[in-house]
């Protein structure tokens, strides 16, 4: 890894919210930003063409001016429009949007985390709903009550029409302070159109985070999970959606940090990950956030589970694109955006941070691909790629 001293802040200007050529395989843009941090994008094309990216914002994770932005490129157009502020809470860090479409009805819905500071295990899922793609919002309400309950995912819709909705359950024990040790993956399941919820753990998923859920080409479906031990990505399959299969790693490596994939037309798997784990690592912090406290959390740091200990600090880049033509087994990736990852601050405000993590993709149904992701903390970065891009 560089030291701080040798890299230099990169050069935002508004004009860079178009959409520009970089090559025949790719085109990019940096969205709008209001905030000094920007993290934890996400996706979603509306049936009307327009493109959606939202994201939390702020001055450092965890403090309770992170809120949910979003900006629009609306169909035909190649600016993203300026962003705009989506929640309002200034008690809680709101973190982590999902987008989502419900096709029978039309709505649209934001859901995305809540939390006191720095402390996951605090965290509920809130909701945002609107009826006219996005121009207009209701009030937020809570989905899943239960503290510690995070998003990060897409939503899924079953043949059947169930919604299935990937969650990871960020655990301590009373008196311990949450440092990831004890996090399991679950999904929940609506068969009433998000009215009421049921729960089904992800067997043995320990550390395996971020449960990323995709249909096959064959009709079975495909987990991809982060892991809390900075070792591999991890998979899961089913045969319904449902019912998962105990996560194991895969080749690909994985430092703590968000994945994200899709399915092409033609049943290629595509993932978005950083390709290093904490093999790569040169130090590692004691705490997962920068000092967002007052310094009175007199909680004790979480005992080791399971043999193992969740690891931060490992860089978070390069950032890949993989691929696999058969569901998985095996791959072939090539590196999207290079640089050194340092990701021991979360600090916005000093521009020490220069990770390229927490990808966001969606498939169109022709095969283009829109990718979004966090630029350094400070800005979103989006890239569209051809089919060229994997020859």
């Amino acid at each position: 890894m560089a030291s701080n001293s040798d890299q230099t802040a990169p050069a935002f200007h508004p004009d860079l919210q178009t959409v520009a050529n970089q090559s025949c395989a790719q085109l990019e843009a940096f969205i709008p930003a209001l905030t000094t941090q920007c993290h934890a994008s996400n996706l979603l094309l509306l049936p009307n063409g327009d493109l959606l990216c939202a994201w939390f914002g702020g001055s450092i994770e965890g403090r309770p001016d992170i809120c949910i932005y979003m900006s629009r490129l609306s169909a035909g157009d190649n600016t993203w429009q300026a962003a705009i502020k989506m929640t309002h809470d200034q008690t809680r860090s709101e973190q982590n949007p999902v987008l989502f479409h419900d096709a029978s009805t039309g709505e649209l819905r934001l859901l995305y985390t809540s939390q006191d500071a720095g402390n996951q295990d605090s965290a509920v899922v809130k909701q945002l709903i609107s009826t006219d793609e996005g121009k207009s919002w209701s009030e937020p309400t809570i989905l899943f009550n239960k503290p510690g309950t995070f998003i990060r995912q897409p939503v899924i819709v079953l043949k059947d029409g169930t919604w299935i909705v990937p969650i990871f359950k960020c655990r301590a024990e009373p008196g311990e302070r949450w440092l990831g040790s004890d996090d399991i993956s679950c999904i929940r399941l609506s068969k009433d159109g998000g009215r009421t919820w049921t729960e089904k753990e992800i067997p043995n998923s320990y550390g395996c985070v971020h449960m990323n859920i995709q249909e096959l080409k064959n009709g079975t479906y495909l987990g991809l999970f982060r892991s809390r031990w900075a070792d591999h990505v991890y998979l899961s399959t089913s045969p319904n959606g449902i019912d998962w299969s105990e996560p194991k790693a895969t080749v690909l490596p994985n430092p703590n940090a968000g994945i994200c994939f899709d399915v092409l037309p033609l049943g290629r798997v595509v993932l978005v990950y950083n390709h290093s784990s904490k093999a790569d690592a040169v130090g590692r912090r004691d705490g997962l956030y920068d000092d967002i406290s007052d310094g009175t959390d007199t909680r004790a740091n979480q005992a080791s589970k399971h043999g193992k200990e969740a690891f931060w600090g490992a860089p978070r880049a390069p950032l890949c694109v993989a691929w696999s033509d058969d569901d998985g087994v095996t791959w072939k990736w090539k590196t999207l955006e290079e640089g050194d990852g340092y990701c021991l601050t979360n600090n916005s405000e000093q521009k020490l941070n220069r990770e390229l993590s927490y990808p966001s993709i969606f498939v169109q149904k022709d095969g283009v691909i829109h990718i979004a992701f966090t630029f350094w903390r400070q800005r979103i970065k989006y890239v569209q790629l051809g089919a060229d891009f994997f020859q």
